[in-house]
């Protein structure tokens, strides 16, 4: 059995639709932080905090990059009028974009007494119960990420260093697929990609969908979500 930290807070940041390098920025200075704190360079330790936000379009290639370090490639998806980036999460190439769910928690797992492996299986409860919410039979296989069928839903890449997590998932709600056509998401051809809007033949857009994740997030990690307070 896995112990967890009951109700301990963590901090629900929202920002909104914003570039992917602008919440790396915001990401990385919250994980330094408590990465400070684990090498005692503090006295205190920042509170664990979960990014939410909607990516403009943005191509991102994780430690798995050997397929797509040739410039033609790299200029093509360019060319569609979005960013490319390398990033030091796990994983191959995906697509980032309005109307997916991107987010990002910086957590001290050693505070949980969690395994990376564990940490994974986590979010991935938290996609299953996400998607349960709105009838959706998601589910996982030997890949990791959220499978509808087979289409791929959600996407999960992390990173962690010092027991502190960073990067994290991106749920499909209202997002224009046809961005995965140019790729082969997560580098596993003959396999699709789904949205929640798709799955429902209705619009399920990522304001809706927030409260959703953000109570499943709780129920999974046994903490208490707090919504930051908008500053002036």
């Amino acid at each position: 059995m896995i112990k967890q930290a009951l109700g301990r807070p963590v901090i629900l940041k929202n920002l909104g639709l914003t570039s992917y390098t602008s919440a790396m920025a915001i990401m990385n200075s919250i994980a330094q932080q408590k990465q400070q704190f684990q090498c005692r360079k503090t006295s205190s330790e920042p509170l664990d905090h979960v990014l939410i936000c909607q990516h403009k379009p943005v191509y991102t290639v994780g430690i798995r990059r050997k397929d797509y370090m040739d410039e033609s490639v790299i200029e093509n998806l360019k060319s569609l009028h979005s960013e490319f980036h390398y990033t030091d999460r796990g994983g191959l190439i995906t697509f980032h974009g309005p109307g997916q769910l991107v987010c990002y928690p910086v957590l001290n797992l050693k505070q949980y007494k969690l395994s990376i492996r564990c940490y994974i299986n986590m979010l991935e409860d938290v996609l299953i119960r996400t998607c349960q919410h709105y009838d959706i039979n998601a589910h996982r296989t030997e890949n990791v990420g959220i499978w509808v069928g087979e289409n791929k839903i959600a996407a999960i890449g992390v990173h962690c260093r010092r027991y502190i997590t960073s990067h994290g998932l991106a749920l499909n709600c209202d997002t224009d697929l046809r961005w995965f056509d140019h790729i082969v998401p997560c580098g596993i051809p003959d396999k699709g990609v789904t949205s929640i809007t798709k799955e429902l033949s209705k619009v399920v857009g990522v304001d809706e969908t927030i409260p959703v994740l953000k109570k499943n997030f709780e129920k999974v990690f046994s903490c208490n979500v707090i919504d930051e307070e908008p500053t002036n």
